[in-house]
């Protein structure tokens, strides 16, 4: 294989002939003219997606009516597409199930743990840990009374994190890969460590789900929580999935006791039971779209070996950063993730003072990433739909819109509510 430093678009190109998941490019509608570099943000469209809306519309929906929440198995939608994530996540089908955003999850789970620790308060995470899985937990804190967030400062390390637990953390709280600059926790280490201090922990998967290989049964992990937007493809606002070890799930109480984690909802009797097992976690009616449209979407995960999709990752990144590389310091390219490849997750982050701009000039020019402030330019690698190809001229462009400045055009510096 030609060493990382001399890459070219030939060579790019010739990655991509041999690429074992190439014919999974066509499962994916990414406009023509596009490189589509933001999947950690939001996936690109599975085309098998407006097929299944448009059945469940007219067939289940518009002929099945109400008959369809047993006749067309709605009502075991949440529990199925949670069986079909689990093997991506590493756990056994009973132990995921999908429901609500990820924020309301947090919640659930965090409560659970504290519950399921009565002599110890802390919730303890990261500053630098993503803003929703904090702000839950403040929220959780000032209802508690008793529970309070403690946070160790991102730039010290996962040891500083471990070195932190003592006899009052209840939960440690953690993103195993960080949204800005793509560092990856060793998730079995770290649940190892924290669980040797007497903590649980709580793993948000938000930006591991679908992008590698994870391992909840074989790390024991306690609790986890995932989007269902980001690498799994699931669409604009898709429900997130929640986890619980099946040796937990009977003395793990969810504080959002809504009908359907009911153990009989359509008894509608006035006391409130738990569902057996994971089912517990569930809350209010699904939201059976959205459900249809994950469900769908999960196909092209289907006889995917995660670890060839992470193999193609670390491809995809390597190419990415060896091409940047050659430019970078002449152009005040800074990279903000870890160089090594095990220490990412499928990101590469770059730091620049006009981190801003550029993105907007690329995004004009048909390459979509994303920004994250204060100065982060974020490119997400989706091994499913993306190519070495174009991942190279990416980093071409990305070059190029620095070396010309074509990104102090005014327009580059409006700036939009959403980055």
């Amino acid at each position: 294989m030609i060493p990382w430093s001399r890459i070219d678009r030939a060579a790019a190109a010739a990655l991509d002939e041999v690429d074992p998941l190439r014919e999974r490019r066509g499962e994916f509608a990414v406009p023509p003219g596009v490189i589509y570099l933001d999947g950690n943000s939001l996936g690109a469209l599975p085309r098998a997606v407006p097929g299944r809306i448009e059945a469940v519309l007219k067939e289940q929906w518009g002929q099945g009516l109400v008959r369809s929440w047993n006749g067309a198995g709605w009502i075991d939608l949440p529990a199925r597409v949670g069986a079909r994530i689990a093997r991506l996540v590493g756990a056994r089908a009973d132990e995921v199930i999908v429901a609500d955003s990820t924020s309301i999850n947090v919640f659930k789970l965090l409560a659970a743990a504290l519950e399921l620790q009565p002599r110890r308060r802390v919730i303890l995470s990261e500053d630098g840990n993503f803003p929703t899985d904090l702000y839950m937990a403040q929220g959780l804190c000032g209802l508690t009374g008793r529970a309070e967030l403690r946070l160790v400062r991102t730039e010290a390390g996962s040891d500083a994190v471990l070195d932190a637990i003592d006899e009052d953390v209840a939960v440690v709280m953690l993103t195993q890969v960080d949204f800005r600059t793509g560092r990856r926790h060793d998730l079995q280490a770290m649940t190892a460590r924290a669980h040797e201090g007497g903590a649980l922990v709580l793993w948000d998967l938000a930006h591991s789900a679908g992008a590698f290989p994870v391992h909840l049964n074989e790390a024991r992990a306690d609790f986890a929580v995932g989007c269902g937007y980001k690498y799994l493809n699931g669409g604009p606002g898709a429900p997130a999935f929640l986890y619980v070890r099946q040796d937990l799930q009977e003395r793990a109480r969810q504080p959002l006791s809504g009908w359907m984690g009911h153990a009989r909802p359509f008894h509608f009797v006035n006391g409130y039971e738990p569902a057996a097992g994971i089912a517990r976690h569930l809350c209010g009616t699904p939201t059976i779209l959205s459900l249809a449209a994950l469900d769908a979407a999960l196909d092209a995960f289907d006889g995917v070996d995660m670890a060839v999709l992470r193999e193609k990752s670390v491809s995809l990144m390597e190419t990415f950063i060896a091409r940047v590389e050659a430019e970078a310091t002449a152009l005040g390219l800074a990279l903000a993730s870890p160089r090594e490849a095990e220490r990412r997750g499928s990101q590469v982050s770059y730091r620049h003072p006009e981190g801003y701009a550029i993105m907007q000039a690329l995004i004009a020019a048909g390459v979509i990433g994303d920004f994250r402030a204060p100065d982060i330019l974020r490119f997400g690698f989706t091994p499913l739909y993306l190519s070495h190809a174009e991942v190279f001229d990416a980093a071409e462009l990305l070059c190029e819109v620095i070396r010309t400045r074509r990104f102090e055009r005014p327009e580059f510096h409006r700036r939009a509510l959403v980055t």
